[in-house]
């Protein structure tokens, strides 16, 4: 049996959910038995929100209450345990005479406990938490990074303990069979957004993490308004109040939709039917939305990182994320049919590299070299 760790449910990191979620269905359909175990908000429910008092119920969650429930799950002795977030490596240190695979996506939150720049800001505390992180990953037998960058960054830091743990590179699978779809079915599926049929838009999709860089987005989309009639959509989080005001300032405010954390079909159709999307992080382990967009023939405008020219590869636009003016031109160039049709179909041939199914392969190959017999 194999034992997944997925994330605490108040946590709110949805794209980590999903891996646990797919993970746990992908090695089901492949016939493995999986359980996947994540922490409950036991104490966490009683302050459904953000601040101190409720980081604090979380931690007692998941690093007091939640070990109870993992030591008991531990006595049915998987064959291994696979942590699905690096940042659960902590529960390493409670796992013995079983193998543990770590699954990590990027270590852009542990750089700054160490005193890198990654515009992931941490307190005081995040740093003491980070730094034990490190310390777990160093114990486990095996890391899965998802990307080249990852990778490097865990040879460089993972091993100034003087221990590391065996290294291999499994690049993300799609985590929804996300393709094309019939444009009145997308649009009907955008019924209830603000967004109408023929409405000509720029994507986003993601949070409000600095390295996120959804000021750069609006500063971006501001420097075309006076050559087109297109809007701009955030797809995910919500924008903060401050963002809002930046958008006022810019003279695009009535030119945003915003769309709260939609589902997977929802997501789809958005890809579908958008001119393209622009993501100009600034830091990325991976970049799910530029696959995910890619597999629906949404042409990308993304940053010039070592990760994102990997997600993205021939099929992707790239600018250093400070080249605003050049994010701007290349989304005046897609408004263009012929030039959108051709980088759509670059990218449609670079997403059927990260199927998911190849993913869920390598990791049961990963399994059997770990001596599971899944």
């Amino acid at each position: 049996m194999v034992l997944l760790i997925g994330n605490y449910l108040l946590d709110r990191q949805h794209s980590m959910q999903r891996f646990g979620m797919m993970m746990l269905s992908g090695l089901t359909k492949a016939g493995v038995d999986a359980e996947l175990l994540v922490p409950s908000p036991f104490l966490g429910k009683f302050h459904n929100g953000r601040g101190f008092i409720a980081k604090w119920l979380a931690y007692i969650d998941k690093y007091v209450l939640f070990r109870c429930r993992l030591k008991r799950e531990l006595a049915r002795r998987p064959n291994v345990v696979h942590i699905c977030d690096h940042s659960n490596a902590v529960y390493a240190d409670q796992i013995s005479n079983v193998p543990v695979l770590v699954t990590c996506h990027d270590l852009l939150a542990v750089r700054p406990a160490l005193g890198e720049e990654t515009d992931c800001p941490t307190s005081f505390t995040g740093k003491i938490l980070q730094r034990w992180i490190l310390r777990s990953l160093r114990r486990v037998t095996m890391l899965a990074c998802t990307s080249k960058a990852t990778m490097a960054d865990a040879v460089r830091l993972v091993s100034r303990g003087g221990n590391l743990p065996r290294l291999e590179r499994v690049p993300l699978g799609l985590n929804y069979p996300y393709r094309i779809i019939p444009e009145t079915e997308a649009w009907r599926r955008l019924e209830s957004t603000p967004l109408r049929p023929g409405t000509r838009y720029v994507l986003h999709v993601g949070s409000n993490l600095p390295r996120k860089n959804r000021d750069g987005v609006l500063r971006i989309f501001a420097a075309t308004k006076d050559q087109w009639d297109a809007r701009l959509v955030f797809a995910g989080e919500p924008l903060t109040e401050r963002m809002i005001a930046l958008a006022t300032e810019l003279g695009i405010r009535d030119r945003i939709s915003q769309i709260d954390n939609p589902s997977s079909e929802v997501l789809e159709a958005l890809y579908n039917c958008g001119l393209a999307l622009l993501f100009p992080s600034t830091f990325e382990g991976f970049g799910w939305p530029v696959t995910e967009a890619q597999a629906c023939g949404c042409p990308v405008v993304c940053s010039d990182t070592e990760a994102l020219r990997e997600a993205a590869g021939e099929g992707g636009l790239f600018h250093l994320p400070k080249d605003e003016n050049g994010f701007a031109a290349d989304l005046l160039r897609l408004a263009d049919s012929q030039t959108r049709q051709s980088w759509s179909e670059k990218g449609l041939k670079n997403a059927e590299l990260f199927s998911a199914e190849k993913m869920i392969a390598r990791y049961i190959d990963i399994y059997r070299q770990l001596g599971a017999a899944p």
